[in-house]
């Protein structure tokens, strides 16, 4: 099992579809207040995600409604950036390290997925680690992928990382 997670915005649902829809795009809406569970496989590895909408302390209660079974079966996590939202990069770190440190206790790995890195004021991978002080992270594996969900470029290699 696997949580996908991050701001609104980011990207989350359209990472999510174009896992599996590789043939079409596929125009979402916000996921305000709801979760949309997904099945995506990949080689020999089938991913059951949480995709949870919404932003800060409603998205976790959210998540706690739901129950701690998603956290106590969670495999790993993917936690969706804006690369291109840079005035709410401080909000992602925030977000990030109560995700980690309050719901998400162990050692499951996180994939941080620095979307929308087509976009001109896009930070770079390097910038997202140091920002989000990934760094700090202790007793668990963490990589960084850039990315372009539309398109595509970057999901494969990520969700290799993962699986």
């Amino acid at each position: 099992r696997i949580i996908v997670s991050g701001l609104d915005a980011a990207g989350k649902t359209t990472l999510l579809y174009q896992c599996f829809e590789s043939n079409r795009i596929v125009t979402t809406i916000p996921t305000i207040g709801s979760l949309i569970l997904e099945t995506v496989s990949h080689n020999e590895t089938t991913f059951t995600s949480f995709d949870v909408g919404g932003s800060g302390s409603t998205r976790m209660l959210r998540m706690l409604k739901f129950g701690y079974k998603i956290f106590d079966d969670c495999c790993g996590v993917i936690w969706v950036v804006d690369s291109n939202d840079r005035e709410r990069i401080p909000e992602v770190k925030e977000e990030l390290w109560s995700f980690l440190n309050e719901w998400l206790p162990g050692t499951a790995p996180i994939l941080v997925v620095a979307n929308k890195q087509d976009l001109p004021n896009s930070m770079s991978v390097g910038d997202i680690k140091r920002e989000l002080r990934l760094h700090e992270i202790k007793g668990r594996l963490w990589h960084v992928q850039g990315t372009r969900a539309l398109p595509r470029d970057g999901l494969v290699e990520g969700l290799e990382w993962l699986s």
